[in-house]
């Protein structure tokens, strides 16, 4: 088959992980008989300093002309000024709105051979298996008024949290379809004690929920939920919750997997792409923002974006073999005790590598498949 695959590096570490995902890319390529047409394009800051936009217009044609997109990082120091006109995120945040990405997926599994890099018990996180989906396109990051003004009494701004009845029901429906392929077990999240957005979200998770009466349902407020993650993480299988929630719940998440440059994310759409066995169009990035203080130093965990581009193969080009290949070569990576910084420990006996290393140990067991079976190591 052959493929187009928008490449938007970004910023600090983007480019880094992006390059180490390419690889990968290439070598599935190259083992499964499959074409990819890469293109690269600017986004974020370095769009801002070039063009001065985030979101260039010949970014966004290149992402819609795309089957799908592989994301680095926005953002950095040098763009933080809080009176800038425009801040790398705005490129993100145009571009999901702009290619409709409406449902965010985020992964969170506790790696047996990872425990120890969590600050939270091993009896608490072993056996972890939870997806978030987020509501991606509506809430506080989208919705206006949105601004800033000044008064003779000071400074003022406003943001506005609003949601649709739609928005809330296609994200939930995107939910109860991924617990239906998993543990059958839904919990809702919101604030419906405070929010008016919160209390429409909850009316219609409740109708939504009578329309799936195979799937367990919970509701749940985010203060509780960002408690419980941490309390008993174990008991969750699908959350679904609105935008600023899920930004918020997934980072706090991350510490379950041990680093946040562990967890990768699809942003998915209703957009169909024109390959026999393919899914919806998605644009697939690492959690992880752009890691400033480490840029350019090769030391940026690279197994975030390089299972990313796994969930690409999956969720949006049906290969199902090729997204196999990725996982378990992660997965015998780690249990063979290769480490970047961030996941390192002296006290395991761990191989330290850096963001170039840890990717040719996953090349090589793509291509040779027979040293996936590794022991543990000591």
């Amino acid at each position: 088959m052959n493929y187009k695959i928008a490449v938007l590096p970004g910023d600090g570490i983007g480019p880094e992980v992006t390059d180490q995902a390419v690889r990968v890319l290439k070598t599935i390529g190259e083992k499964f008989g499959h074409t990819f047409e890469l293109e690269t394009a600017l986004v974020g800051g370095i769009a801002i300093d070039e063009t001065g936009s985030a979101l260039p217009e010949i970014t966004l044609q290149v992402a819609r002309e795309a089957d799908s997109i592989l994301f680095g990082a926005v953002g950095g120091p040098k763009w933080d000024d809080p009176a800038a006109k425009t801040r790398p995120e705005a490129g993100l945040l145009a571009l999901r709105k702009s290619l409709k990405l409406f449902a965010n997926l985020r992964p969170v599994t506790a790696h047996k051979d990872l425990i120890g890099a969590s600050p939270i018990r091993q009896n608490l996180i072993s056996g972890v298996d939870l997806m978030v989906v987020r509501e991606l396109t509506g809430g506080l990051y989208f919705a206006n008024p949105k601004k800033r003004w000044t008064t003779k009494r000071g400074r003022r701004a406003v943001d506005s949290l609003k949601y649709t009845e739609q928005e809330i029901r296609r994200v939930l429906e995107v939910g109860y379809n991924l617990a239906r392929s998993r543990r059958k077990k839904l919990t809702s999240v919101d604030k419906a004690n405070v929010l008016e957005s919160s209390r429409l979200w909850r009316e219609v998770a409740e109708e939504v929920a009578l329309e799936n009466p195979d799937i367990q349902t919970e509701h749940i407020l985010v203060d509780a939920c960002a408690m419980h993650l941490i309390q008993r993480p174990k008991d969750f299988d699908v959350i679904v919750t609105e935008n600023m929630f899920g930004d918020i719940l997934t980072d706090e998440a991350s510490v379950l997997a041990g680093s946040m440059g562990m967890l990768p994310s699809a942003s998915l759409g209703t957009r169909k792409i024109a390959k026999e066995g393919a899914n919806l169009f998605g644009l697939y990035e690492p959690i992880h923002g752009s890691a400033p203080d480490i840029a350019g130093k090769n030391l940026a965990n690279p197994l975030a974006a390089i299972s990313s581009l796994g969930m690409m193969f999956k969720m949006s080009l049906g290969l199902e073999q090729e997204s196999e290949a990725i996982e378990n070569a992660v997965d015998s990576t780690i249990s063979a005790g290769y480490r970047t910084m961030d996941i390192y420990s002296k006290e395991n006996r761990n191989k330290k590598v850096d963001t170039v290393g840890m990717t040719d140990q996953i090349i090589d067991r793509i291509e040779n498949p027979h040293k996936n079976k590794v022991p543990k190591p000591l």
